[in-house]
This record gives structure tokens, C-alpha cells and sequence, in this order.
């Protein structure tokens, strides 16, 4: 067992060649509340959801994990295989919690340990500090392909507050003293900054998304988004081609407008409903890749088996039946539902969608191919994918409000960012009055 000093450095491979190991963490004579924050190549905090503490026990990949080991106040479990290519760094940090400074600390350490057994160890006591109340003890980054350790001890005056800061985050304001004081929250970072370092390439988009959304009214908007994809086997090219991952980008950015969290869910359906971990800023490169190898294209096309897998999701109470009563709710859910065909159960389709008009969500179905709504003759080859059902669910009468939308492309990229956004919007600012109206909505 090595014991490290400030500064030292060590290869991970020379103690755990498979890139796993758990870092094991201690203090005494201080109350601190350690955190494990996922960095990217120039030292800031890739994207919220790569900030590991009691309040986020694991990040969307699994790659750091909240953990306890006997004899530890806390621990992480890193596995360097789960982290993704964008993940440069890991910095293992500790705060105040409460009143005083790191000069009363007793003492400490952080050891990092490796099927089990200790293999270093760096200490540290309140001789080390003055005024600071935050401290970066350690941190595993990549070097020539390889990751390494580096015993840090690096203080922080400013606290929490101030490590979230230095990694690019953003805080909320104070609350003035006259107002009651509400929970702690985790610190966030801005919805911008985490746009443009984990995915830049969303960012035109979601221009283009806030433009549309002003034009309709809903600048300031809040919802949940979900994208539901057809993953029958005459999707195969659509998905090769790049042309559902373009798609789902733009989603994204949509619900990037509609949910500060920076994530979609997804429910993929053929013969059966799946539903993968959302997509997030953070896996949204290879996102519609990874989740096709994970599930492989169906035979079959079942949209009621989707649908009532969204409400239960959504609404768990309803189970999948007719509510008594309408639910009244603070934010209401935006489904994009996209197929490029028909479906094997029709009449549990429809009484899916007449179930829902009485729950705030509301269905914004796209047919791949061609249809009555469909102006465009570029790709004959999908002549086979005509849309009368969704065109009679559209109008499908014994709803309590209309509670869905259709149109129909000849392939996923045939409008602009901005037309695609405006034709999404058609029909929703409508509903959200009619939810209104009915106490859909709050």
C-alpha cells in the first residue's frame, strides 16, 4: 500500500488493470459531504447529471457510483470502462457541511482500493487548511490514452458554492431574508453551458426550437417530452442512415425548451414496448445507435401497447383504463409518436387515445411515407406507408378535448429545423387552452 502525497500521481493500470476501483473516503472532527464531478477536457462540469453526491447516486452511464464501504463515511465505485469518450476528468471533492472551516479538521484521507484490497492512500488534517471550507482531494484523468490518479488537496474558501463554481457551474441566487428559506437543491449549471460543452451540436437547434415556440406563445412553457420510434424491421433504413438519430436530436433540443433537465424520455415499440434510459445531452451522439443494438427492430406494429406504456409511465394511477375523473396536473407531456406504418391493434389504439383526452398529454403522431398531408414526391419507395388510421385518429370522436395531431413526411429530414418546429406546434398551444378549460392543466 503507497501513501501519496500532494501532488504525486500514479498509473490506474498499475493497481486495477481493468479500470474499476473504488475510492474510499474519511474525515474526523468535521461534518463533509463529498462529491465525484465528471469533467470534460478543459476542466468543467460536463453536464449536471455527472455530479455525483447524496442527492445523485450515479451517473446516467453508471461509470461513478454513490457506494459504502465498511469502514468509510463514503465512497465511489469507478468503472473508467462506463464513462463515456467526452469524460476527460473525475474530481473527487469535499464540503462543510454546516458552520466552520477545514482548519477543524482532525483528520482525513481518501484511499483507493481495488478488488477490495487498499492500494494507496492520501491523508490530510485541518494543518493543511485555513479558511477553506471545500477541498479537491483527488481527481482520475486521461493521459496518453490512460488514466491516472493525482493526489490534489486543493482547497476552496467559498465551499460548495465555490467548487461548483470553478467547475464552470452556475448556483442559484440567495433567497432574500424576508423570504422563507426552502430545501437545499442541488447547484445546477446553466442550461446553455451544458448545451454547448456536451452536445454543440444542439445548439442551432434549439435556437430554431426557441423561435417557433415564441412565435406560438410558449417562450416560457414548461413540459415533459417524450419520443416514441417505431422500431418495426421497415425502419431498418431510416435507422442506418442517420436519419432517426437526426431526428431525435431535434426532439431533444425541443425538450430542452420545455424541461431545464437537459433529457427526453423514450419508449421504443414493434411487438413490444421498450424503455431505454433517456436520452440526455450527455449520450445524445450515439443515443439512436446504442439503443438499437440494445433492441433490435420487431416485427409487428403495435401503437396501443405504446401508448398505454407512455400513460402508465406518466400516470400510474390510471392502469390503462378510463379515469372517473379528469387529472389535474402542473406540467402537461408532449409525445412525439413516429411510425411509418400501420398498426395490428386499432381498437386498443383508440381506446388509448380516448382514455388520454382526459389526461394532460397530448399525442403529436409523424407518419414516414407517404400521406394525404404529405406534399412532397422525393421518395417513391415508401409508397406501402399510407396513414388513413392515423388520419382518422386525428379526428377520432369521443375524446373529452382533441388531445392529438397528425402529419406525415416522405423521410424524417424533409422540413427545416424551423418548419419542422412551427408544424409541431400547430396544434399544441390549442390543447394546452382546451386542458385549460378542463383542469387538465393547473
Amino acid at each position: 500500500m503507497e501513501n501519496l502525497s500532494r501532488g504525486q500521481r500514479l498509473p490506474l493500470a498499475a493497481i486495477a488493470p481493468n479500470g474499476r476501483i473504488d475510492i474510499g473516503l474519511s474525515a474526523a472532527g468535521l461534518r463533509l459531504d463529498f462529491a465525484c464531478f465528471g469533467l470534460g477536457a478543459d476542466g468543467k462540469l460536463l453536464d449536471e447529471s455527472y455530479m455525483t453526491f447524496f442527492n445523485q447516486p450515479r451517473t446516467p452511464c453508471g461509470g461513478a457510483v454513490l457506494a459504502s464501504i465498511p469502514g468509510d463515511l463514503s465512497s465511489f465505485s469507478i468503472d473508467t470502462g462506463l464513462l463515456p469518450a467526452n469524460i476527460d476528468q473525475l474530481a473527487i471533492t469535499a464540503s462543510v457541511d454546516g458552520d466552520g472551516t477545514m482548519a477543524q479538521l482532525a483528520s482525513g484521507y481518501l484511499r483507493l482500493l481495488a478488488g477490495g484490497a487498499e492500494q494507496a492512500r492520501f491523508a490530510f488534517s485541518g494543518k493543511d487548511f485555513a479558511q477553506e471550507r471545500a477541498i479537491m482531494l483527488g481527481k482520475l484523468y486521461r493521459k496518453d490514452g490512460q488514466w491516472r490518479f493525482m493526489a490534489v488537496g486543493q482547497g476552496f474558501n467559498g465551499g460548495l458554492d465555490a467548487l461548483v463554481a470553478h467547475f464552470g457551474g452556475a448556483v442559484a441566487a440567495p433567497v432574500p431574508a424576508a423570504a422563507p428559506a426552502p430545501a437545499p437543491a442541488p447547484a445546477r449549471i446553466s442550461l446553455e453551458k451544458r448545451i454547448a460543452s456536451s452536445a454543440p451540436h444542439l445548439v442551432s437547434l434549439v435556437k430554431h426550437a426557441t423561435v417557433s415556440l415564441e412565435k406560438a406563445g410558449l417562450a416560457e412553457h414548461r413540459a415533459k417530452v417524450a419520443l416514441v420510434l417505431d422500431i418495426s424491421g421497415s425502419m431498418g433504413a431510416l435507422y442506418r442512415k442517420g436519419l432517426v438519430q437526426q431526428f431525435a436530436d431535434r426532439i431533444l433540443a425541443l425538450g430542452c425548451k420545455f424541461d431545464d433537465d437537459g433529457e427526453i424520455d423514450v419508449f421504443l415499440f414493434g411487438k413490444h414496448v421498450h424503455q431505454p434510459a433517456p436520452m440526455s445531452l450527455a449520450n445524445a451522439r450515439t443515443y439512436i445507435r446504442d439503443v438499437v443494438q440494445a433492441h433490435p427492430l420487431e416485427a409487428d406494429t403495435c401503437y396501443g401497447k405504446a401508448m398505454e406504456a407512455v400513460r402508465r409511465f406518466y400516470f400510474p394511477d390510471a392502469n390503462g383504463g378510463e379515469r372517473k375523473s379528469a387529472l389535474s396536473a402542473p406540467v402537461p407531456v408532449f409525445v412525439m409518436f413516429v411510425t411509418d406504418g400501420s398498426t395490428s391493434d386499432k381498437a386498443l389504439t383508440e381506446k388509448q387515445l380516448r382514455w388520454a383526452s382526459q389526461e394532460p398529454i397530448f399525442w403529436q403522431f409523424m407518419g414516414i411515407g407517404k400521406g394525404k398531408k404529405s406534399k412532397s414526391k422525393k421518395l417513391a419507395a415508401f409508397a406501402h406507408s399510407d396513414f388513413p388510421f392515423l388520419e382518422q385518429l386525428d379526428d377520432l370522436s369521443g375524446r373529452l378535448i382533441d388531445n392529438a395531431d397528425f402529419f406525415s413526411v416522405e423521410s424524417p429530414d424533409e422540413h427545416s429545423d424551423s418548419e419542422l418546429y412551427d408544424l409541431l406546434m400547430a396544434e399544441y398551444p390549442g390543447w394546452i387552452k382546451l386542458a385549460k378549460q378542463h383542469r387538465l392543466l393547473a
